[in-house]
């Protein structure tokens, strides 16, 4: 190991690899992705600008993995959502909703700088493993709890997954479109009307 790699892991027992990721995952939420290179990455790690490429395809690929290494990590701090059948639905869903809204609060400020790097979307898309995503966990929920009975037979749990990660999508893009800070979600309400729905009663 160069003296330079020896230095930037001075700190730590996780490899350079990991090093890279989290460098590059601290630097997107503390300036964002607009213009970050790989110098500036490399520098801010403590390493030459050529290692990055003995580890990554490009900068590309980095970026995607410290993306996905926030969420899993944001993931981490909010605990497991609640199992089907525990609880009560009302409660239930209102975890998973705040859990969805501390997510994408977490990967707004990497985000902002994304919009115009498509690739590296579209890479961390692909690096989901199974059970990645909050959506598809959200999804499985609300089927389970069709199937135990919990909520209506007539219950479509795609349609109730569009509308609760569609209030998290909204809180992102207003923040991303209007420059602004995204008002608070009540998160209730939006319990309510997914459980209740809008006809008069």
């Amino acid at each position: 190991m160069s003296p330079r790699k020896a230095a930037a892991l001075r700190h730590g027992d996780r490899t350079l690899r990991e090093h890279l990721i989290a460098t590059a995952d601290r630097m997107m939420s503390e300036r964002g992705a607009a213009g970050l290179t790989v110098r500036a990455i490399a520098r801010e790690a403590g390493v030459a600008d050529g290692v990055l490429y003995n580890h990554f395809d490009g900068k590309e690929e980095l970026l995607a993995l410290a993306l996905r290494a926030r969420v899993r990590r944001v993931e981490r701090e909010l605990g497991p959502p609640p199992e089907p059948g525990a609880g009560t639905v009302e409660a239930n869903l209102r975890v998973h909703v705040e859990h969805g809204l501390a997510l994408h609060r977490a990967l707004l400020p990497a985000l902002a700088g994304l919009t115009a790097q498509p690739d590296v979307l579209a890479r961390f898309a692909a690096s989901a493993g199974p059970g990645d995503a909050w959506r598809d966990r959200l999804h499985d929920y609300l089927r389970a709890e069709r199937d135990l009975g919990r909520i209506a037979a007539r219950t479509s749990a795609a349609a109730a997954t569009s509308m609760i990660v569609g209030v998290c999508h909204e809180a992102v893009l207003s923040a991303l479109l209007h420059a602004s800070e995204p008002s608070p979600v009540p998160v209730d309400e939006v319990v309510a009307t997914v459980l209740h729905g809008i006809a008069s009663r």
